[in-house]
């Protein structure tokens, strides 16, 4: 249904119930929330798991981008 949705609003990023979990596990631990309550929030037996949908490194910089010496 949410991609779906994600279609008809002209969307074209892939998207998914999951998206919505990751971000908010994100937002949760990028304000300071700690990683073992996001665990518990999130229904997760395992921290690892949790840690999958920790988005806070997958930021690029656009410094990092400009050591591309094509």
């Amino acid at each position: 249904m949410v991609r779906r949705r994600a279609g008809d609003a002209g969307i074209e990023t892939a998207i998914g119930c999951h998206t919505f979990r990751a971000t908010g596990i994100t937002d949760y631990l990028t304000n300071g929330g700690k990683l073992e309550i996001a665990q518990k929030m999130a229904g997760h037996s395992n921290a690892k798991t949790t840690g999958l949908y920790d988005r806070r490194n997958d930021d690029i910089s656009v410094g990092e981008v400009e050591r591309i010496g094509i």
